[in-house]
């Protein structure tokens, strides 16, 4: 039987352990090596809800390891649907913030959005997430859970991390939630159904790119650096010049792509001047530009650029041998487009 919920508080979540760990709680408890990949199986492909239910190891096995461990999975506390199909989903977050994921449906794409951390260090003028501080590194666990807990969860064919956080803050957790979601002794997944987001912490952006082989995609919202700082403080300790130095070291050309978010604002970084910039500094660069329109939050006083201006700078793009497309906005109307994930306080 799984533990009490007073006895859950005590017990060592197995969900998000990489096989390593899963080798370690093994021999802690005393079972042969290949019990950790029966763990791995039980836990990440038949995605069971309890010690229990892992019905080839063997009874004392099992006792022992529920003496210690927990499966760890916890269920959305709430959710909330927009008109547009999509939802979401809030979580048990770190230090007292819940976080928030988004389930995006689109024709044969399924997409779930995570967060890696509860709040944000980065500060961006823009972002909810970012507004309210940073109040803890998600574990890797928390972020597999958000993936594994969902109803939709066996219909995903995509996941984006760019929820709540800047990943490569969190990097650790992330790199183990990636490699639960591609080994095949995790969820098998192929790297290129995952993306990573980041405002390019360039150290660790190294080691995402060198250790995993997912997708990535650049926050850029302007190719002037002064104005990009005013925007992002995070441009003064890691410059976009430098960070697009370090991707041209890549191959971006066959199986990994590269894209650039750029978030539109009416009269600020929305004219010619700036696709014309923005074109010179990708040049070279295999790499797609995703034009986002700002969903406005409290307390900014940047708008949003309208329809022909986007599609003016887009067109701007694609003539100077750039690839941009408009992303479309989801779920806007429950507060789950793009920068407006917050969560709330416990």
């Amino acid at each position: 039987m799984e533990a009490t919920q007073s006895q859950q508080s005590t017990l060592v979540p197995l969900i998000g352990m990489t096989l390593d760990g899963l080798r370690a709680v093994a021999a802690e408890c005393g079972m042969p090596a290949f019990a950790a990949k029966q763990m791995a199986q039980w836990l990440y492909e038949k995605r069971a809800d309890s010690i229990d239910a892992m019905t080839n190891l063997s009874k004392t096995a099992r006792a022992r390891l529920a003496e210690r461990y927990t499966i760890g999975r916890t269920a959305p506390k709430a959710e909330a649907r927009s008109v547009d199909g999509t939802v979401k989903y809030l979580f048990d977050g770190a230090g007292g913030r819940d976080i928030e994921a988004v389930y995006i449906p689109d024709r044969d794409r399924a997409t779930l959005c995570v967060s890696s951390q509860a709040g944000c260090r980065m500060e961006c003028r823009f972002c909810m997430t970012g507004r309210q501080g940073f109040h803890g590194n998600l574990t890797a666990g928390q972020i597999i859970n958000q993936v594994l807990s969902i109803p939709e969860s066996e219909s995903l064919t995509n996941i984006v991390f760019m929820g709540m956080g800047e990943p490569t803050d969190n990097l650790p957790a992330v790199l183990a939630a990636i490699e639960i979601l591609t080994a095949p002794w995790g969820l098998a997944w192929s790297p290129k159904r995952i993306t990573v987001s980041s405002i390019g912490k360039l150290d660790n952006l190294r080691t995402l790119l060198d250790a995993t082989k997912v997708h990535v995609a650049i926050s850029v919202h302007s190719p002037f650096s002064d104005e990009r700082a005013s925007l992002m403080p995070v441009e003064r300790a890691y410059p976009l010049k430098d960070v697009l130095a370090l991707l041209r070291g890549y191959d971006f050309a066959h199986q990994r792509r590269l894209s650039v978010e750029y978030i539109m604002w009416g009269g600020l970084n929305d004219n010619l001047r700036h696709a014309q910039a923005l074109a010179r500094m990708l040049h070279g660069l295999d790499v797609r530009v995703n034009l986002i329109r700002f969903h406005a939050i409290p307390d900014c006083d940047l708008r949003t650029s309208d329809t022909d201006t986007m599609t003016a700078f887009r067109d701007r793009l694609n003539q100077l041998g750039i690839t941009a497309t408009i992303r479309t906005s989801r779920g806007e109307d429950i507060a789950a487009a793009c920068g407006m994930l917050a969560g709330k306080g416990a």
